[in-house]
């Protein structure tokens, strides 16, 4: 049967063949530098893509949740870590986890270690988290006296362990000058870890974001890697130059539901509850919530003709078509959508399909 005959609604697909090819050249990439790779799951949140993973050497895994990392479990990853600020009141679920898998978690101020500290029954690493200027969460580069007082507040338990320090430069995603957000980040690493090495001579350094990690070849002494969006890549990767569109590995196959030949658009059933809403801006300012692809029984192809999804609400999308495009398709076809931000728009279908008809698990669910 083929994969397309099991498509009525909005459908994510995924190509296992471009999906491994960016698992392998991440991997290849570390391998090369001497790096560890430690990637984030958050983007495909998914048991069956993990195990793909695990064919290139990649051993442990980064989480967004303790809901993640609990579905992560059992899977046989050597470590888990919980990539967010740690929230104190899932200390009860966080020793239940810990029972049976090494994990880790990151601390950004001296209550969280305090209430860890208190709290824990089993053993759990954590890594501190170090704004280097993203400004989104963190203690400052800097900031020594409260990093002092979370190792403090640490030290007095037998179950919390020092892991070293963290940084996601997510202000790459702005587009403006990753070479110095880099060099910026590899820095304060640096500097902690030259600080803290006599002290703590197995802590370890990690970076994390993919338009970083995908463009730059020197990570200096950094000691692992964490980017995540690289397993499917995006519209918003290829526009920050991390990678090509052959390169994004999922696709929202959309049915048509309508053609208004008059105004050049396309409706389809696939909008905001499908897509997510992250958008990008166009040279002339309209909208671009994901691009057209052409879905065939092998997968998708990339036209040579252009057209883009221009507005969606809740269920709906409008296509701002091209000539070639209008005279090719009928209501009832099936389109494909490269998404402008692949990790909220596999969260929003909570599966995949393969193209061989497979059903890929997600952690949010069934479709």
């Amino acid at each position: 049967m083929n994969y397309l005959d099991q498509i009525a609604s909005p459908t994510l697909l995924i190509d296992e063949k471009i999906t491994r090819a960016n698992l392998k050249k991440m991997a290849d990439k570390a391998q090369k530098l001497g790096k560890k790779l430690v990637p984030h799951w958050k983007t495909s949140q998914s048991r069956t893509v993990g195990n793909w993973a695990k064919d290139y050497g990649i051993r442990e895994v980064t989480a967004s949740s303790i809901s993640l990392a609990e579905y992560l479990c059992g899977q046989g990853w050597d470590s888990i870590h919980i990539a967010f600020p740690f929230n104190i009141r899932e200390i009860p679920r966080l020793n239940r986890l810990a029972a049976n898998q090494t994990i880790s978690v990151q601390v950004v101020n001296a209550a969280t270690a305090k209430a860890l500290a208190e709290g824990l029954r089993e053993e759990v690493s954590f890594f501190v988290e170090l704004d280097a200027g993203y400004g989104r969460t963190g203690i400052q580069a800097s900031d020594e006296a409260e990093l002092e007082e979370i190792l403090t507040q640490a030290g007095r338990s037998q179950h919390l362990k020092f892991k070293g320090f963290y940084i996601h430069p997510g202000h790459t995603y702005y587009g403006k000058n990753t070479s110095k957000i880099h060099e910026e980040s590899q820095e304060a690493l640096a500097l902690r870890k030259a600080k803290y090495l006599d002290r703590y001579p197995n802590l370890v350094t990690r970076l994390g974001d993919t338009p970083g990690c995908a463009v730059m070849e020197d990570f200096g002494a950094v000691d692992e890697l964490g980017p995540g969006n690289f397993v499917f890549f995006d519209l918003m990767q290829v526009h920050l130059g991390s990678c090509k569109r052959e390169d994004i590995a999922v696709c929202l196959a959309v049915p048509v539901v309508d053609i208004r030949k008059d105004r050049k658009e396309i409706l389809i059933h696939g909008g905001g509850v499908h897509l997510a809403k992250d958008v990008l801006m166009q040279p002339d300012g309209t909208k671009n919530f994901g691009e057209v692809v052409l879905v065939t029984e092998k997968g998708w192809s990339i036209p040579s003709h252009y057209s883009f999804v221009k507005s969606i609400s809740q269920e709906h999308g409008i296509i701002q078509a091209s000539e070639e495009l209008l005279n090719s398709v009928k209501v009832g076809d099936l389109l494909g959508i490269l998404p402008v931000h692949s990790c909220m728009t596999a969260d929003a279908m909570g599966s995949y399909l393969s193209l061989n008809g497979q059903e890929i698990d997600h952690a949010e669910g069934l479709r």
